[in-house]
């Protein structure tokens, strides 16, 4: 059976060690971690995991014209224009904008808290503290041939088991399953799994289908297909999104 990657609380206490919560989140989350031992654990992990690896994190600092902005938002309120003049302030160019810097910030963050959860979540399976973390692993974009992206595939080195997470959500027919394959030259195409399109989902696989997933040529394909799967073994409906598996 296929299972979330992270639940709804990992990804709060990730946001909360990473920064990226709103006070109002940050409090609740934090009111109820000291009623829920379970809760609270979840947090500590995250902070164990993430935190050192802010660390190695170079500082950039913004330019000097951006504190400016930042003083003269804080400043005191200066007496009118009818006793002083008014300074001439230069108009606000994008680079000078604070939200800008703000959103940036919290895209970063955002990102990074991603990359790091896929990482952590393949470095750690269930949750499971270990002394090292592989940051080696191949993604592939699972679209349409239009283009369109449906799903992002990722497998870590030395783990078995794939990552899906969805782009965009397909229509599926209420009659129809999306089922998971792996295609490698003229062999035929290994099944993966039947899977849930709208949800990130861990699939288990076999020792030698990851070794394969991480070969040079691996290329995985979705079709549609009956409930429950393929009953061939094989492709039986359409192939609506495909993505070669590359390192990244």
């Amino acid at each position: 059976m296929n299972t979330p990657a992270h639940s709804d609380d990992d990804l709060r206490c990730a946001e909360h060690v990473l920064g990226v919560m709103e006070a109002d989140e940050r409090l609740a989350l934090e009111r109820e971690a000291l009623a829920n031992p379970a809760l609270q654990a979840q947090l500590t992990f995250w902070q164990d995991h993430l935190t050192p690896l802010t660390e190695d994190l170079p500082h950039e600092a913004p330019p000097d014209r951006v504190w400016q902005r930042v003083e003269q938002a804080i400043r005191p309120t200066q007496p009118s224009a009818t006793t002083r003049a008014t300074p001439h302030v230069p108009p606000i160019g994008l680079w000078d904008s604070l939200p800008l810097w703000r959103w940036l910030g919290i895209g970063a963050s955002v990102a990074a808290l991603v990359l790091l959860a896929v990482a952590l979540k393949f470095a750690l399976p269930g949750g499971t503290p270990t002394p090292s973390v592989s940051l080696d692993y191949r993604v592939a974009t699972i679209a349409r041939q239009d283009g369109v992206a449906h799903w992002t595939a990722t497998i870590a080195s030395q783990q078995d088991q794939l990552l899906i997470v969805p782009a965009t959500r397909p229509t599926i027919a209420e009659n129809k399953v999306t089922e998971l394959w792996l295609v490698q030259g003229d062999a035929k195409p290994v099944p993966l799994g039947v899977f849930d399109p709208a949800q990130t989902v861990t699939i288990p696989l076999p020792h030698a289908t990851a070794v394969a997933l991480r070969g040079a040529a691996a290329v995985l394909a979705v079709s549609l297909e009956p409930p429950g799967g393929s009953p061939t073994g094989q492709p039986t409906g359409p192939v609506i999104a495909t993505g070669a598996l590359h390192p990244a």
